[in-house]
Formats: C-alpha cells, sequence, structure tokens
C-alpha cells in the first residue's frame, strides 16, 4: 500500500488510456471513430500511412461520407461496393493504379476525389453511378475516359487536368448538366464543335493545352462567365465570340472571371485590339 507501481504496471496503465476501446472488435473500434456530420455518417481515415485497408471498413454498410485521401494505397478492394449508401468518397493522394468495377454498386454517390493517383483508366461501370454530381480525376494518367460515362447526366462539375488527354473524351459532350469542365495541363489539339452541348457551362479551363483555334461552336455558350484559354497556340478568335456577354473583362489571376487569352501567340489586329480590353475586342468583331 502506498508503495511504487512496477515498470510493467505503468506500461499497461498508459497503454489503456491510449487504447481504452483495445477489448473491442476492430469493426467497433473504427465505428467509434465515425461522427454525424449535417446528418451524414462520417469516418475520416486520412492520412494514416495506410498501405492497406482494414478488411471490417467494410462492415460500416451505413458511411455515407468516407475519407482515404493522403495515404500509400495502391488499390481498393471489390468490397468497396458493400458501402452502398455512401454520398462522398475521397481517395486523392494515394498511389492508385485502378478503381475497382465494384464502385459502380454505389448507386447513391455524389461525389468522388480520385485526383493525384497514377489511374490510367477509369473503369467503364463508373457510369452506373447516375447520381454523381461531382468528379476529380486530375493529376493523373489518363489518355480518356470510357463511353459509358454518357450516363453521368446530372454531372455538374468534372476536373480532368494534368492529364494526358489528346482530345475531350466524347462522353464529355453528353454530360449537359456541367456548369464546370476543367482540362487544364493536357495535350488537347482542338475542341471539337459538340462543345456547344453544354449550354449550361459557365467554367471552362483549357489552358497549357497545344490548341491552335477556337471553334465558332464555343461561342453558343453564352452562360459562361470564365474561359481560360491561356498558354495555347491561339492566333486568332472567332468573330462570334462577342456573343460571349457574361466575360466581362481581361482576366489575369488564375481564378478571376472573365476571358483568360493574352498568354498566347495571337496575331495582329486582334493583339493590339485587346490592348483596349474586352470590349475593345467585342466592338471590333461585331464591326467586322
Amino acid at each position: 500500500m502506498g508503495g511504487k507501481k512496477s515498470k510493467q504496471s505503468v506500461a499497461d496503465d498508459a497503454r489503456k488510456s491510449v487504447c481504452p476501446d483495445e477489448n473491442l472488435p476492430t469493426v467497433e473500434r473504427i465505428r467509434k471513430h465515425m461522427t454525424k456530420h449535417f446528418g451524414y455518417s462520417v469516418l475520416s481515415l486520412a492520412r494514416r500511412g495506410m498501405l492497406d485497408l482494414p478488411e471490417e471498413l467494410w462492415e460500416l454498410t451505413e458511411l455515407q461520407k468516407l475519407n482515404l485521401s493522403l495515404n500509400v494505397l495502391r488499390s481498393v478492394p471489390s468490397s468497396l461496393g458493400l458501402l452502398q449508401n455512401l454520398v462522398v468518397l475521397n481517395l486523392w493522394g494515394n498511389q492508385l493504379t485502378s478503381l475497382p468495377p465494384e464502385i459502380g454498386q454505389l448507386r447513391n454517390l455524389k461525389v468522388l476525389f480520385a485526383y493525384r493517383n497514377r489511374l490510367s483508366e477509369v473503369p467503364e461501370e463508373l457510369g452506373c453511378c447516375t447520381k454523381l454530381e461531382v468528379l476529380s480525376l486530375a493529376n493523373n494518367q489518363l489518355t480518356g475516359l470510357p463511353p459509358s460515362l454518357s450516363a453521368l447526366a446530372g454531372l455538374k462539375k468534372l476536373n480532368l487536368s494534368h492529364n494526358h488527354i489528346t482530345h475531350i473524351p466524347g462522353c464529355v459532350y453528353t454530360m449537359k448538366s456541367l456548369v464546370f469542365l476543367q482540362l487544364a495541363c493536357n495535350r488537347l489539339e482542338n475542341i471539337a464543335d459538340q462543345i456547344q452541348a453544354l449550354a449550361d457551362l459557365k467554367i471552362l479551363i483549357v489552358e497549357g493545352n497545344c490548341i491552335h483555334s477556337l471553334p465558332k461552336m464555343l461561342c453558343r455558350l453564352t452562360k459562361l462567365e470564365l474561359l481560360n484559354v491561356d498558354f495555347n497556340d491561339i492566333q486568332n478568335v472567332p468573330e462570334e465570340m462577342h456573343r460571349l456577354r457574361r466575360l466581362e473583362k481581361l482576366a489575369c489571376h488564375p481564378l478571376d472571371k472573365g476571358l483568360h487569352i493574352m498568354h498566347n501567340p495571337l496575331l495582329k489586329p486582334i493583339k493590339e485590339v485587346l490592348d483596349g480590353g474586352l470590349q475593345a475586342l467585342y466592338s471590333y468583331l461585331k464591326a467586322t
């Protein structure tokens, strides 16, 4: 009584204080990290240095938001398809080379972040996630998208920047709910006339490609508020560009609304006219 505790006893006490739930089944230990956020069941396992995912994770079928970002995952098992209540899935910042076909079973998924991985392709089954509204596949090694993604009719935001894409995938032109399309830093050489189908588009970013000209049909996107075509090979602009009245100014900062075009080998007189601002360009185009 009143004596000193043994070193082993002190170590045991410390272990219990750090791992008070050590006697619980693993699935219950994981469940204890779940939270409720705005009514959603949320679990974050980000920044854990995980090479593999615990098998018990797939038993948490009530999960609606799952964050697995910034680990060192090289794959996601087919068991992902068991989490059919997922609304948001965050996989960015890993080393994924593929996504499992079973991702198509996540029929309630609205947001998928899979950027900054090593993806060279996307499974056709992703087209079954017809509730998707936000999809980011930036900073991967993609050369295209499967035609099945044409089914993503409700997609509003699509980020495909920093990939190896040479032509805008045909399925993109069928995503008529898009308001944001980011394709910067790919290998695009043109924009097809089908771009006119994306009538609700407000932001289009294609900077850092190899685009030689802008199609007249682009000028039918009258809801555009930000058009970034900087750092391409554009020498001229279509006469119809004056129809893009919501592009209110020449923009400089990457996030500014307006037209980003000055960092191109523009020919005279377009380059000189632009020295007077965007409205000067519009007046010139209408007069020609």
